[in-house]
């Protein structure tokens, strides 16, 4: 069965630059879009939520940990391509890690704790560096 066809507007979107111990979470999403490319968890807000509560409920559904939300580290904008899909602009903030340990659920099928240095080589979304390099900066404040 063929996925619907994406609203014919942008949506409002969140993520979390999780950090514990110096580590952050990368998670591998496995399905499109960015398919088998790690990033951030997180999802789109929903009608009358607030960002932080989306941010909140996305990271619990999509992980099962608890956070701390510091503070906003950027946004991204993701326009369709020639592949299609969707117009989303992300709100990333920084956060702490509170409790819990990852368990993933079907959108995501691998998950890491890295120190932010040693990403190397790993397959990451667009961006992805630049929001964490940001995410550090607001935590240190």
């Amino acid at each position: 069965m063929a996925s619907p066809p994406p609203p014919p507007h942008p949506q409002l979107a969140v993520s979390a630059a999780i950090f514990r111990d110096g580590r952050i979470l990368l998670v591998r999403r496995a399905k499109s879009p960015a398919k088998g490319l790690y990033s951030l968890p997180g999802g789109r807000v929903e009608f009358g939520e607030t960002l932080h509560t989306a941010l909140r409920r996305e990271v619990d559904e999509e992980t099962a940990l608890q956070i701390e939300i510091a503070g906003l580290a950027g946004w991204r904008e993701v326009v369709p391509g020639a592949g299609g899909g969707g117009h989303y602009l992300i709100m990333s903030f920084a956060a702490r890690w509170s409790s819990g340990e990852p368990v993933l659920n079907d959108e995501h099928d691998d998950f890491r704790w890295l120190a932010p240095e040693t990403l190397g080589d790993l397959k990451v979304t667009d961006g992805l560096l630049d929001i964490i390099e940001a995410a550090r900066r607001v935590l240190r404040t």
